[in-house]
């Protein structure tokens, strides 16, 4: 079964308090963009094996992919195995969802093969267990994510519009940056409401104008080129650039095609891994 596992974009995320275990709360809007990595699982007999194109990515138990397999396989009595090939295009440790994509196709696959009667719901509820991203990935789309990651509401689909996506040559600890975050030290909070409404209005200008992503605050400071990257596609036409996730993936909006291709060219020639794609 071949399956795709699209990368999300944060259209904003605030952090608005922190639990007694640790885990902060979170309210942010996710958006499906189309950027893939495709999933090929197979029955086998026994065991659970990964393989995948780039070297660099782990194929035993660290890898979200194995680890989906290997809890739905617990939490359904499932006594044969799997063999799964991960054909990577989405970049890793870049706050695109990479790794929890693909988990969430993996269990969603594995529910297709196996148990074809379990709901979403349950799927998401498993997913958590993985990582917060997971229970979104599950559904995809346009969302409204809430507590950890537990509490996914869907919105009006935000389709269809221009985006280049820029993640220069390094990774970001998403641990590391949530640890390194004082609450009390966020002056300005994403208008989550106001975002709500461009999305349901499908109006990318006050969209892109209003994002906010609070997790700049440790990302950028640490990594001052991220500003640059964002101040560059601003002055090439975006309407709007934010950083997605814990970074240091940038992604910027494009009403026209022909700057976002202007924008794309530019940044491709300083950074290999930028994309020019579109919201779905």
């Amino acid at each position: 079964m071949l399956i795709k596992a699209y990368a999300k974009v944060n259209l904003s995320l605030d952090v608005v308090g922190k639990r007694e275990d640790g885990y902060h709360i979170l309210e942010m809007i996710m958006q499906t963009i189309d950027l893939y990595d495709l999933i090929n699982i197979k029955k086998t007999n026994k065991g659970i094996n990964i393989s995948c194109n780039k070297q660099y990515v782990p194929t035993d138990e660290r890898n979200l992919a194995y680890k989906a397999a290997e809890l739905f396989m617990k939490t359904y009595n499932i006594c044969e195995g799997v063999d799964i090939y991960i054909k990577k295009y989405i970049p890793v440790a870049a706050g695109l969802a990479g790794g929890s994509t693909d988990a969430a196709a993996v269990l969603r696959a594995m529910r297709n093969m196996y148990r074809p009667d379990i709901s979403d719901e349950k799927i998401m509820k498993l997913g958590l267990n993985i990582g917060a991203d997971v229970p979104y990935c599950v559904v995809g789309g346009t969302a409204l994510c809430e507590g950890i990651g537990e509490k996914v509401t869907k919105l009006n689909s935000f389709k269809n519009h221009i985006l280049v996506v820029v993640k220069p040559a390094f990774g970001v600890s998403t641990k590391e940056v949530y640890k390194s975050l004082d609450i009390n030290k966020i002056k300005r909070h994403p208008d989550t409401n106001l975002l709500i409404s461009s999305i349901e209005a499908n109006n990318l200008n006050t969209l892109a104008r209003n994002m906010k992503n609070v997790l700049e605050n440790v990302t950028l400071y640490k990594h001052v080129v991220l500003k640059d990257i964002k101040k560059e596609m601003i002055n090439m036409g975006a309407q709007g650039a934010l950083m997605s996730g814990s970074g240091p993936t940038i992604f910027a909006f494009f009403s026209d095609m022909l700057k976002a291709q202007l924008c794309y060219d530019k940044m491709k020639k300083k950074y290999r891994e930028t994309f020019i794609t579109r919201t779905i």
